[in-house]
């Protein structure tokens, strides 16, 4: 009876933790929440105004008795008690009965995470009202949502980007057979923008008008037509507000350090695979996963450099959540992909 109590409250979840946004499934609704990793705080108190998306729109605007914090960097906890903060909140806002049910959560990670690393996201996991959490590993996660075939004797070629860290891994038989894990991403992309724009355009912008950017024009191979975006910020002599248009040109300009870094990583894994796991990816193809998975020409730039064909998840947003949470519905045959 309590058993059943436990699963009408939803008491197991799956939470992908990322850099940039948190999302939370459950194997009744699916993808329940996505939200920012942001938490807004009192400067002074240290109390929680505001978490996700409501905090975001702060970043950059807030006055100084509010402190706007991405409490996630490079995949894992830069922030432990602000990390507890933002589980505890979006764990009460997908579960009835918070109260009563103490949900068992599975929680996905970067392949690159330390022991330590491990202790504080089980820890901040525990002492946010979780029960019992198990952790695997993101592309692991994201072959699982993409319905590759995991437990087979074939060599699975994952590139999972996220916002902090850049995955790529080879999965056979249920294991990650080897893995490099890069620490640029969707944020050091956000980066590149801003810098570009003030170094090149002399002209200030700020972290969500940066990302903006990247989402509407950004490109790592050249695109058929030439998409334009007008860009407001404030002039780097002057200190005035000023609006300037950019090209996808521009923008793939100002990416082409951060996409190269993922180029050489990707190069530097196929370097490494043995003949015959080189062999199924060649026959089989990459999965690309991740907010990152979006940048336009990606798919093709990979595709011309390594002559690989590639298939991007039709929602790589959430691919990895998904295959977190489709480790939910069958424990027993997933055991072996948890890392704890």
């Amino acid at each position: 009876m309590f058993r059943k109590l436990l699963e009408m409250f939803g008491a197991h979840l799956a939470m992908d933790l990322g850099t940039a946004n948190t999302l939370l499934y459950t194997p009744q609704k699916g993808v329940v929440l996505n939200e920012p990793s942001v938490v807004a705080l009192d400067a002074e108190k240290g109390t929680v105004l505001a978490v996700g998306r409501e905090a975001k729109e702060f970043l950059g605007r807030t006055p100084k008795t509010i402190r706007a914090v991405r409490p996630m960097r490079d995949g894992v906890i830069a922030d432990f008690e602000v990390t507890k903060e933002l589980i505890s909140f979006f764990i009460r806002k997908v579960i009835m009965g918070f109260s009563l049910a103490r949900p068992n959560i599975v929680i996905c990670v970067p392949t690159g995470i330390t022991q330590v690393e491990m202790r504080a996201v089980i820890e901040a996991a525990q002492l946010a009202g979780a029960s019992r959490v198990r952790l695997i590993e993101e592309p692991m996660a994201a072959a699982i949502g993409a319905n590759l075939p995991i437990h087979k004797p074939l060599g699975n070629l994952v590139i999972d980007i996220g916002g902090g860290t850049t995955e790529v891994a080879l999965i056979s038989l249920s294991a990650v057979a080897h893995a490099e894990s890069l620490r640029v991403a969707g944020d050091a992309m956000d980066s590149a923008v801003k810098r570009y724009f003030q170094s090149e355009l002399q002209l200030y912008i700020g972290d969500n008008m940066a990302e903006r950017v990247k989402i509407a024009v950004g490109s790592a191979y050249p695109l058929p037509e030439q998409l334009i975006v007008e860009v407001a910020g404030k002039d780097v002599v002057t200190g005035t507000p000023r609006t300037v248009k950019v090209t996808d040109g521009h923008i793939r300009e100002a990416l082409t350090e951060p996409v190269r870094a993922i180029l050489l990583t990707l190069h530097k894994t196929l370097e490494k695979l043995p003949p015959e796991l080189a062999a199924d990816v060649g026959e089989n193809g990459l999965l690309l996963a991740g907010g990152g998975a979006l940048l336009k020409g990606l798919d093709t730039l990979i595709h011309k450099s390594t002559g690989i064909s590639v298939l991007v998840d039709d929602d790589p947003l959430t691919t990895v959540v998904r295959g977190t949470g489709r480790t939910l519905s069958d424990l027993k045959l997933y055991n072996s992909v948890f890392i704890n």
